[in-house]
């Protein structure tokens, strides 16, 4: 039996499911988040910058450039409370802090290896990163110096902390969920989560779920207290590379090489809608205040050269009259 919000927003997006898109880059973008107060999206991409917009209405204004990384910026994510800082990490083995005031770098933080996954605590204190050699450093936020660096022994993807900042979880290559006390960083449990490669994991904003999104093309919904899978989504059929929750809770999008994101319903796991693609989906990211899915795929640009990149973020959820 469909939920009155099932049916409410399925209403809500027969009239605004119109995507709309804007040029961000000159090479593919790696990653798309919102800050805090959801006026202004950050992307990261292979041409080795970040790009700014500012949401007006239905559509995004670019706003800057940030330029400084010497390689890929591969994933990127706001300050949990501030809104006009991010943070940026890059193949060029630095994480940089941006601030959107003065449009400046404000600290760039060297690093041991290639940077390919970042997040912000939830009390807004440390950044950890991880990097293509499995070490996760944690940096203070306000000295930008590293407060512990952890080696693990298996491949570490994405990284989160609980909503309530007392737990760290890494999804790792062997199908595994890590979860650490924090800031002592003691294992406190492994949950065997999927049969392979666990690739992405997204806490809810009520802190009642996380997601996981795994290379065998599932994406499994787990109670935080007690640990447990409650469901599991298999509409996809390519290794899950993204997910976000609605600012809600619930609604989880999750995209791959699939030509479409799926947007599910949290509480029964059904289909509430799916955004149609060109081509595979990298980084997906709700708004968070509105029903408004920031989006970017491999699109390649021109009628006469196939290869290059277009470079382009979206945004779905805008009126169909728009």
């Amino acid at each position: 039996m469909a939920s009155s919000y099932f049916q409410t927003m399925q209403e809500s997006f027969k009239n605004n499911n119109k995507s709309r898109e804007f040029q961000a880059h000159s090479a593919k973008v790696h990653s798309v988040a919102w800050s805090c107060d959801g006026r202004r999206l950050a992307s990261g991409s292979f041409d080795k910058t970040a790009s700014v917009f500012v949401l007006e209405k239905d559509r995004l204004v670019k706003e800057n450039n940030y330029r400084g990384h010497s390689d890929s910026v591969d994933q990127l994510c706001w300050h949990p409370t501030n809104p006009d800082l991010y943070v940026t990490a890059s193949g060029d083995k630095t994480v940089r802090i941006w601030d959107v005031r003065t449009t400046k770098c404000i600290a760039t933080v060297n690093t041991k290896g290639e940077n390919i996954n970042i997040c912000w605590s939830p009390d807004g204190q440390t950044i950890a990163v991880g990097n293509k050699d499995d070490v996760v450093t944690f940096i203070d936020a306000k000295t930008h110096r590293s407060r512990a660096e952890e080696q693990f022994k298996f491949e570490v993807n994405e990284l989160s902390w609980n909503n309530n900042n007392d737990m760290f979880f890494l999804t790792n290559g062997n199908g595994c969920v890590n979860i650490l006390s924090y800031p002592e960083l003691k294992p406190i449990q492994s949950i065997n989560a999927h049969p392979s490669n666990c690739i992405c994991i997204k806490f809810d904003p009520t802190g009642k779920y996380f997601a996981i999104g795994s290379a065998d093309a599932l994406v499994s919904l787990w109670d935080v207290d007690e640990l447990i899978c409650v469901r599991c989504l298999s509409r996809l059929d390519w290794p899950v590379r993204t997910l976000s929750f609605s600012h809600d809770g619930k609604m989880l999008a999750s995209a791959s090489e699939d030509h479409f994101i799926d947007i599910a319903d949290v509480e029964t796991g059904e289909r509430l809608w799916e955004v149609q693609c060109d081509s595979p989906t990298f980084t997906v990211a709700w708004h968070p205040k509105r029903p408004l899915l920031a989006y970017a795929c491999d699109d390649k640009d021109g009628k006469y050269d196939n290869n290059r990149e277009a470079g382009t973020v979206k945004l779905f959820g805008l009126p169909n009259d728009s």
